[in-house]
Parts: structure tokens; C-alpha cells; sequence
């Protein structure tokens, strides 16, 4: 996935969590932040920023969007928008065989990111971005997530009435020694995710390659439980 125009600035705070106040060529600029998580450990004064301008004659009130963070050298996307969009493009990849796709589907009392076709499989699939990084360690959710453990039991109820049940856990940068989730965060998210892998749902991590105007889905990441 590919962006327009962007630009890079300087973070200075984050009032809320819609809005950053960001230097753009010696003028401060509120812009919007397209990811509602704490990102504490990313947004911090003085980071290297990437902004995506809006379209010309756009109605917004901000003309940036902030899409994605530098954590030293590491580029992170943090476009909480574009795991899914990265994901649409990656799926017939992933799948040999794909012949329909088709995003936010309710199951039961779900909506899940995709439903896919590839001959006679028929599968469901969750996607998860993840931004929070340590010391090569990426950990999924960084704040709890109680709508995280629903996705997941009905990925368990899918897979028992004879789906392809899926998470796929698209990390935002480009490496990574594993992934595993934050049981220090969201303990529930955590066992849910165990008890999921032990009932046919598969889990999948996928490292992405990153530039400041774009993020495709590369690698696999070990998967620690």
C-alpha cells in the first residue's frame, strides 16, 4: 500500500489521542493522528515523524495525517488504517488459489477484518497491527482490548463449525526476533490467543518492509504463546 504526498516534521506533544502538535518546516502544525493507541514509547518529543498531507480542497480541519514514526533508525508505521489495507494486498499471496475476498464480514455476533474463498476453503480472517517494539520483541495490544478476546472466541466457534479461522498480526516495521502477546498489558488477550492456537486457529505474525510513503507486508515472525 502506497501513500500521496508526505513530509517529514518533528513530534512535540499529543493533547489527545486525535491530534499532534508537529514542527513541519519551522511551523507547528496540529495534525491527525491515525492511530488512537497510547504509542507512548514512539510518541515522544523530539521523534522524526512522517505526515501524510490531505488531499487538496479537502474540508479537514488538519492537513496532516501522522502515518508513521522513527524509533531511532527503525522506521515504524503507525497508520492504524493500513495493517487492513497491507493485508487485502497480501492475502492472495498468503492463499494460493484466492477467488474472493471480501472485508468486514459479520459471524455471529463479529464483524471480522475478511472473509476469503480459495476453491472449496473458506476461511475468516482477523488482522491485528502491531507497533509496540522491545529490544526486537513486538507484543500485541498495547493498551487492553476486550473487543481483541471477542474476535478471538469467535475465531474458535468459526473454526469448530468447519472454517479457516486466521489472525494475522501485521508488525509495522521491518524486523523482529518474535512476536508474542502483551500478558502484561491484557493477561485475557493473551490466554484467549493460547486457547485459540489449541482449537485450529491459526496465528500468524508477518514483519512489513516500511518507507515514508509506503508499507507492504514481507516476512514471518516467530510466534511465541
Amino acid at each position: 500500500m502506497r501513500y500521496g504526498q508526505t513530509a517529514e516534521g518533528k513530534f512535540i506533544s499529543r493533547p489527545n489521542r486525535f491530534i499532534a502538535k508537529v514542527e513541519v518546516n519551522g511551523k507547528v502544525e496540529t495534525v491527525h493522528v491515525k492511530n488512537t493507541g497510547r504509542c507512548k514509547e514512539l510518541l515522544v518529543p523530539g521523534a522524526r515523524v512522517i505526515l501524510e498531507k490531505a488531499p487538496v480542497g479537502s474540508p479537514r480541519k488538519t492537513a496532516y495525517d501522522l502515518i508513521a514514526v522513527y524509533k531511532n533508525d527503525m522506521l515504524i508505521n503507525m497508520d492504524s488504517q493500513s495493517p487492513n489495507k497491507a493485508s487485502l494486498e497480501f492475502i492472495p499471496k498468503l492463499f494460493e488459489g484466492v477467488t474472493y475476498i471480501r472485508p468486514e464480514t459479520v459471524y455471529g455476533s463479529s464483524r471480522f477484518d475478511f472473509y476469503i474463498e480459495a476453491g472449496e476453503r473458506k476461511m475468516f480472517m482477523e488482522v491485528k497491527g502491531c507497533t509496540l517494539e522491545d529490544n526486537g520483541v513486538c507484543r500485541f495490544p498495547d493498551a487492553p482490548t476486550e473487543r481483541g478476546v471477542k474476535h478471538v472466541n469467535e475465531l474458535i466457534k468459526a473454526a469448530e463449525e468447519g472454517y479457516e479461522a486466521y489472525i494475522l498480526f501485521v508488525i509495522q516495521m521491518e524486523t523482529a526476533k518474535h512476536f508474542t502477546p502483551n500478558r502484561e498489558t491484557h493477561p485475557r488477550f493473551a490466554e484467549a490467543l493460547k486457547r485459540a492456537a489449541e482449537n485450529g486457529v491459526k496465528i500468524l505474525a508477518y514483519t512489513c518492509t516500511v518507507t515514508p510513503d509506503s508499507m507492504v507486508i514481507d516476512k514471518p515472525c516467530k510466534v511465541v504463546l
